[in-house]
Order: structure tokens, then sequence, then C-alpha cells
């Protein structure tokens, strides 16, 4: 990723947040979700985080969802649209409206720094992410969650193929999202010490393609690319969208599945007195031995009577 990439028009998300605040309770369903799911992570941890960061807060959803845990005296709400920040501010924690890719707070600030499905918008993660460290203390914790590349896979093909029937050429109209093979790498990169990187796929169904379309406006998810077409949608093109969708995806029931991929990011600030990593090959024992199963060779294939995945119930809006 370049270090001078300029992919989304931050007035743009930030007009789009603004949009959004007033009404954002009935649209935020994938806000708690997440923010409920990050905050769980604190639960596997022992120690304490008094000062945290939550950065990116909407409308305090992650406020609710850590419900004491962490040990988190002041939580500092933050989010770039003063809109989102006001209404943050009704959770009773101090809150300001701030830049992701200009953050306004000195050196080792805080403990904990948390973020809920916002830094998928900034142009610069890897400096953004030297930002977060450097505003962490020493053995500091990040909590981040950004949409993957996966999200929305179902929209993007529809609106695609209905622009190209209509339009004659395709825009960009669904954003850019990060990838998992290049998250851990960003995190070494910034600095951080024992990066974690897994996802979720969080499946939605709607009764109709506009209807998810009304939602991501209502989250302020709306297109944000610097490249996207400046003129209204045409309404051929959107029904058109619309029945393609329904047509390539509609589940036996009729309703639609849209695909949400979410990326959970966790890492340390460096710390002396951190754990290091072991180097290759230095390990007295084999992992075999520790779970006290057979050991097979690279090319041995294990057996297949494993059951299939299986996600989460489908959240109907």
């Amino acid at each position: 990723m370049s270090d001078t990439m300029n992919v989304f028009d931050r007035r743009a998300v930030r007009q789009h947040r603004a949009r959004a605040a007033p009404r954002l309770d009935a649209h935020n369903f994938l806000f708690r979700e997440v923010a409920g799911r990050l905050a769980e992570r604190l639960d596997e941890i022992t120690r304490k985080f008094p000062y945290a960061l939550d950065l990116g807060c909407h409308a305090g959803e992650m406020s609710d969802a850590l419900a004491g845990r962490g040990g988190i005296e002041t939580l500092v709400q933050c989010d770039l649209a003063p809109e989102m920040a006001c209404a943050a501010a009704r959770k009773e924690h101090p809150s300001l409206a701030a830049d992701e890719e200009a953050l306004p707070f000195a050196q080792a600030s805080f403990d904990l720094v948390l973020s809920t499905l916002s830094l998928h918008w900034v142009n610069d993660l890897p400096g953004a992410l030297l930002q977060l460290r450097q505003i962490l203390k020493p053995d500091g914790l990040l909590l981040l969650a950004l949409l993957g590349g996966d999200t929305l896979r179902e929209l993007r093909a529809a609106l695609m193929e209905a622009e190209i029937a209509e339009e004659d050429g395709a825009s960009p109209r669904v954003s850019p999202f990060a990838e998992v093979r290049d998250a851990g790498g960003l995190l070494q990169r910034a600095g951080f010490a024992l990066p974690l990187v897994d996802k979720d796929t969080i499946p939605v169904t709607y009764p109709n393609a506009l209807a998810l379309m009304r939602d991501l406006r209502g989250m302020g998810e709306t297109n944000a690319v610097h490249t996207r077409r400046r003129t209204a949608s045409r309404r051929a093109t959107l029904l058109r969208a619309a029945a393609i969708y329904e047509e390539k995806f509609a589940a036996t029931d009729g309703r639609l599945p849209a695909t949400f991929e979410v990326i959970y990011l966790t890492a340390w600030a460096p710390a002396p007195d951190q754990p290091q990593a072991l180097r290759p090959g230095s390990a007295q024992s084999s992992l075999a031995e520790a779970l006290g199963a057979a050991e097979r060779s690279a090319g041995e294939k294990a057996g297949s009577d494993g059951g299939a995945y299986e996600p989460p119930p489908a959240r109907k809006t």
C-alpha cells in the first residue's frame, strides 16, 4: 500500500456520517454487533486499561458494548463528523470531532484504543496505524475492526452488471476494502508487537436490494471513492441492479443476502518486558506431542470426517 494513496473523498465521508447521525439508531445494527464482538475480546485479558479511546465512535455503540469491561475509567469518544461525536456524547463520556488521519492526541496518552468499522475509510492506513501506536502507552492494546474485501460482494456484482447494461460502462460504486493477508504486515510496519489478525463473515438478509441501499445510506456507509460519478444514479440502473440481485442471489424464501466481512486487528505497543516470539526451530517438543495427536508429513492428507462450517444465523432488518 502506498503512503500517497488518495482513494477516498474524506469530505464526503464526513458528510455521509453527518447526514446519518440523527437517525443512526434505526440503522446501526452492524455497528452494535461488531462493537459487541470486539468488546468481548477484553474478557480474555486480565489487566486493566484505565484510559481508552474509541476512534470512529459513531453514536456510542462501543460505549454500550463495553459495559464495564477492561477496567476503563475514562473513555474518550472521537469521530470524523461532529454530529456523530455529539450523538455519542449522550453516553456521558468525553467526545470530540477529529480526523483519523491527523489525530490530536499526545504520545503515550492511552492504555487502549478501540475502533469499530471506521478505519476502512482512511486513505493512509499505515500512517493511521503508526499514529495509533504512538498515542498508546508502552504495552498498550490496540483492538480494531474494519470491513474486509468480501463485503457487499453481491451488491458489487449486481451494480456493475446493471451499469454496464444501462450506461455502457461501470464506475466505482462500492468502496475498496482491506484484505486479511495485508493486515498483519501493516501492523508490523507500524511498529506493533504481537500482531493478530482474524475475520468474521456476518450474513444479513433484506427483502430487496433497495432496502439494503437505504440501510447503507442510513449507516453513513455510501460510496465516497474520489473517482465515483458525481451525478445521481439513474433510476433504470438501480432498478436493473435490484432485478439482477434478486435473480442471482435470492434465497428460497425470497430474501436477499448481503455479506459483511469484518477483519479484526489485535496488537500491542512495544514494551521492554513483553514476551518475545521464539526463533524458528528452537522448540523442544513437537505440536503433535502437545496435542496428543499423530504426526504427519507435510504431504500427507488428514481424514475428511470434519463437519462443514455453518455461518451464524442471518440477522433480519
